[in-house]
């Protein structure tokens, strides 16, 4: 089979430009255009961005203005019971010791005493001439602070103290004639504060028997 030379033809082809097919950019000369290559797996949907999971059913959302609001026991919202402080034994007595000693200073400075050394000469005037460790033993009160309440009632007076003959060791403590004169003075005390405070006889009694069984509980429990 003879073939037809190309001729002029050739030439044509070789320097005219022109587009192949849709899709396929070419030049004169055989050359691809610079193009990027076609996507293998062509979709006719738009790809969209990645984003987080929608929860379902079994994952509510909450509103955004809702706030979290700590679950706490109504218990433990209050106070503790045993805490309150107007609740507290030893407070109902301390308030109660400062309040009466209170109602005696008026009372206890028409004598020229404190409160401490009524103390004291309430115990002589009941006991009569004592020694010092009796004494202490009946105020339940140490050495160390009847000491002082001794030397200040024997500088106004009110009794003597001296040294025993038979233990050097131990200081009897007796009233002076003025100590006795002083009892005198001092009976009215007991009945005006009762009148003051407004407390019965029947109710002094009652309660000034609870206190001393207050006192023998808490002196047990500190082991005395």
């Amino acid at each position: 089979m003879a073939f037809r030379p190309a001729g002029p033809w050739l030439s044509v082809l070789r320097d005219r430009r022109f587009s192949g097919p849709q899709g396929l950019g070419f030049q004169g000369r055989g050359e691809l255009r610079d193009q990027p290559p076609p996507d293998p797996h062509p979709t006719t949907h738009p790809r969209r961005p990645l984003s987080a999971p929608t929860p379902g059913p079994s994952a509510p959302q909450c509103p955004a203005s809702a706030t979290m609001t700590p679950v706490t026991n109504e218990a433990d919202a209050q106070p503790h019971g045993s805490l309150l402080l107007d609740e507290q034994l030893c407070f109902a007595l301390y308030a109660a010791q400062r309040a009466v000693t209170a109602a005696y200073r008026p009372l206890l400075d028409e004598l020229g005493l404190t409160y401490p050394q009524y103390l004291v000469m309430l115990s002589l005037w009941e006991h009569g001439e004592t020694t010092v460790k009796e004494l202490t033993a009946a105020l339940r009160l140490d050495y160390g602070t009847v000491s002082p309440l001794l030397k200040r009632l024997e500088s106004a007076g009110l009794l003597r103290r001296e040294r025993s003959l038979r233990d050097e060791r131990s200081v009897r403590i007796a009233l002076t004639g003025r100590g006795e004169q002083l009892r005198d003075r001092a009976a009215a005390v007991p009945a005006t504060l009762a009148a003051a405070t407004g407390l019965q006889g029947p109710e002094v009694a009652r309660l000034r028997e609870e206190l001393w069984q207050v006192t023998a509980r808490a002196t047990k429990a500190a082991g005395r």
